[in-house]
């Protein structure tokens, strides 16, 4: 009976191939090159992938949330301005008052209530001007808001986010 280099054991089976003393360098041998080659292939091809795909991310939120902060700044110089606007016209009806009030004690009695109807007049639209301005002021910050709001979900989740949410979102933090 002759032996070959698969030697039988009892039972008439070979033995599993990585238990043969036979074969077992040329199996390490194999593991080696196959390791390296493994290795280069995820050192030089998937890693720098991956890493790509993380700076373009990374970059990405990053982009996302300086123009998250540029439309912060532009809001908070929008409603700056109309603080100051509101504040100019309070200034002027104070001084539109205080000169008619000069005026109107050197006058007479009747010539004062008439003035003074006038003054209340202008004030009465000054103070409606204000409140329209006002009204449009906060509409543009709500429709600003509401519109940074859903572009920042968006790029976020990648999904349009409902206009309800968006809405409902926007008015709490208004209330605030």
């Amino acid at each position: 009976m002759a032996t070959n280099a698969h030697t039988e054991v009892p039972g008439g089976k070979p033995p599993f191939p990585p238990f043969n003393a036979e074969t077992f360098a040329s199996q390490l041998v194999w593991l080696a090159i196959f390791f390296i080659a493994l290795y280069l292939l995820m050192w030089k091809v998937a890693i720098p992938r991956i890493g790509g795909i993380m700076q373009a991310r990374r970059s990405r939120v990053e982009s996302d949330l300086a123009e998250a902060n540029r439309l912060k700044a532009e809001s908070d110089r929008a409603l700056e301005a109309y603080e100051m606007a509101l504040a100019e016209a309070r200034g002027r009806a104070q001084a539109l008052a205080a000169e008619a009030r000069d005026r109107l004690n050197a006058e007479a009695e009747a010539a004062r209530r008439a003035l003074e109807a006038q003054l209340n007049a202008k004030l009465a639209a000054a103070e409606k001007s204000i409140a329209a301005t006002k009204e449009a002021a906060m509409a543009n910050v709500r429709g600003i808001a509401m519109d940074t709001a859903g572009a920042i979900v968006e790029r976020l989740i990648g999904a349009p986010p409902s206009p309800k949410a968006v809405e409902e979102a926007v008015a709490e933090a208004l209330k605030r």
